[in-house]
């Protein structure tokens, strides 16, 4: 694989390895909608599908019994598929409840 010599594919490819981001493989190994991709990463199976809406995304396999899929963050740069396992990006957070008293008319 040649490497581009443009210094802002250089700088982005340079963050990518130091924060956590892995590459995974061409944008090309889910061409159509319904594709997907299983990979193992760092012991984990991740899945790489392409949705009926063309965007790409990932999800980590629970080992668990029944466990449900969950999402990993997954950025698309130059044609290459990353995903980030740092559990630190998936936390999810609650959102913030707003009551409010309707006022009678």
């Amino acid at each position: 694989m040649t490497v581009p010599e443009d210094p802002r594919f250089r700088r982005e490819m340079a963050a990518a390895y130091r924060s956590g981001w892995h590459f995974i493989d061409l944008v090309t190994a889910v061409p159509h909608g319904g594709d997907s991709l299983m990979v193992t990463l760092f012991g984990e199976p991740i899945i790489i599908t392409r949705g009926s809406d063309e965007d790409i995304r990932a999800y980590r396999c629970l080992r668990k019994p029944r466990g449900a899929p969950q999402p990993v963050r997954c950025a698309i740069r130059y044609g290459m598929i990353f995903v980030n396992l740092d559990q630190r990006d998936h936390q999810l957070v609650e959102p913030e409840t707003i009551t409010a008293t309707p006022r009678s008319a």
